[in-house]
């Protein structure tokens, strides 16, 4: 912008700089050849009188000298003789002594003046002035260069002044667009201090005002997340009851495992809802500040790092894998499980890569008949960890379809898939849909490898988008296309 408003004063300004150049120029021009032919006819005008009363050579070239000292002066008498230097072309003199009229003439030296004197006895002298062609544009050049700079420093004028002001205006527009995009990234306590021109101070007062009421906004979602959770606590307690009744019948254990770790989940939402709202960029840790995953209290057994930001791949999948074999032994589903042996740090929390796993196993259980088999494998790469959940169902139809946040045909919540997806990308990697061996759909979770080790205090880069999203999803049984994976 800066750069326009300068090329803008630039082109204005100097097209009325050139507008009043030009004429300028040849106004200047003009007066210094009408003020050299002006005193040249003056000159000639002199000499009238001195050959009025007298032709002698003697007394005219007296006058002559006196009246010019540099020879342009000349007289040209009746009989013939020539006083002074001659100028003037033969044709031009005979006419102005038969005609006896003034003449003034260009020549390829200069300029001429012819004028004639009526002397006694009907005889006719004339008088020749002449200004060398030096003489009729003195002063022109330097009128000229002088004119040039005003007008070049007029201009650099305008364009510096158009610059200040263009960089004003920039300055305060660069801050505006910092600071959108700041908030944009997560950063919710981003604010402009207004400057600038009235529009933009104006534009500078709505941002302020729009970044305060999308951190009420979240506020509000965020109390209304924990008010929800917590009133699942009533229902919950009841089924705590019933299972108590149950005493020792078949499956009470495990639905009394089941029932702990949905309550241990709803108190988990409810904290991490109910805390302060923070206010910087995303990857700080957990919601509430600890970075820590409770999940089912494997987080450190698995390997997580400082502050519980990393965690082993192999753990997490071999923990879930198990917890959700029980369930498929009961419907007959054939689970396969292969786990690389090498390290497979990654920086996620545990109950993020945990909320991942769960997703895409629970697809297959959502989406796919019972019996349908399955398989996890975990193996690393050069540079990342990469998750294959396969499955022996149908298939996803619309990959794409599948990967658009809340879209699903299966009639859940849509955002199984999405969890994958967001929490991938925590980690720079990122999340394929195709076929796998078995037949049906095969889902890529590609994983970026964390440093062997970690920096002192390094923040967990898991946002807390990616973990609200995952403890949803837990909730929901999440799934994104309506087919296994």
């Amino acid at each position: 912008m800066r750069r326009a408003l300068a090329g803008v004063a630039l082109a204005v300004t100097s097209m009325v700089a050139l507008s009043f150049l030009i004429p300028l120029a040849l106004l200047v021009q003009s007066e210094a050849r009408a003020r050299s032919t002006t005193e040249a006819e003056q000159r000639a005008s002199a000499l009238a009188p001195v050959l009025a009363l007298t032709t002698r050579s003697r007394d005219v070239q007296q006058a002559v000298s006196g009246l010019d000292s540099e020879r342009r002066l000349a007289v040209h008498l009746p009989d013939g003789e020539v006083i002074g230097d001659r100028h003037a072309p033969a044709s031009a003199l005979a006419r102005a002594e038969r005609e006896r009229e003034t003449l003034a003439m260009d020549t390829d030296d200069g300029w001429v003046y012819l004028q004639p004197v009526i002397l006694a006895g009907d005889r006719v002298a004339v008088v020749e002035s002449f200004v060398p062609r030096s003489a009729l544009t003195r002063g022109v050049v330097l009128s000229w260069g002088v004119m040039s700079l005003l007008a070049v420093g007029l201009v650099a004028g305008s364009v510096l002044v158009a610059d200040r002001l263009g960089a004003r205006v920039v300055r305060s527009s660069r801050e505006l667009s910092r600071a959108s995009n700041a908030l944009g990234e997560g950063d919710l306590g981003i604010r402009v201090e207004p400057a600038g021109p009235p529009e933009l101070k104006e534009a500078g007062r709505a941002f302020n005002s729009m970044a305060d009421r999308v951190v009420g906004l979240l506020a509000t979602e965020r109390e209304l997340v924990a008010d929800l959770s917590h009133r699942l606590r009533t229902p919950l307690t009841a089924l705590r009851l019933e299972a108590e009744r149950m005493g020792s019948a078949p499956g009470s254990e495990r639905l009394t495992a089941a029932i702990t770790h949905l309550q241990t989940e709803i108190d988990s939402i409810i904290s991490a809802a109910r805390s302060p709202l923070a206010v910087g960029p995303p990857g700080g840790g957990t919601a509430d500040g600890s970075g820590n995953g409770d999940g089912d209290g494997d987080g450190a057994a698995s390997g997580d790092g400082a502050a519980g930001s990393r965690c082993e791949v192999s753990g997490v999948v071999r923990r879930r894998v198990e917890f959700w074999a029980v369930l498929a032994g009961q419907q007959g589903r054939p689970c396969g499980l292969e786990v690389t042996d090498e390290p497979t740090p990654v920086r996620l929390p545990y109950d993020d890569l945990a909320a991942v796993v769960d997703a895409l196993i629970g697809n297959v259980f959502q989406h796919t008949p019972e019996r349908t088999a399955f398989a996890v494998e975990v193996e690393r790469t050069a540079g990342s960890v990469v998750l294959c959940v396969d499955d022996a169902g149908p298939g996803i139809a619309d990959p794409d379809l599948a990967l658009e946040r809340g879209v699903s045909v299966g009639g859940s919540t849509g955002l199984g898939l999405d969890i994958a997806l967001r929490a991938a990308r925590t980690t720079r990697g990122d999340l394929t849909i195709g076929r796998g061996p078995l037949g049906g759909a095969r889902v890529r979770v590609e994983l970026g490898l964390a440093p062997a080790v970690p920096p002192a205090g390094t923040p967990s880069r898991a946002s807390r988008a990616v973990r609200a999203a995952a403890r949803r999803g837990r909730r929901t049984t999440p799934d994104r296309g309506g087919t296994p994976g």
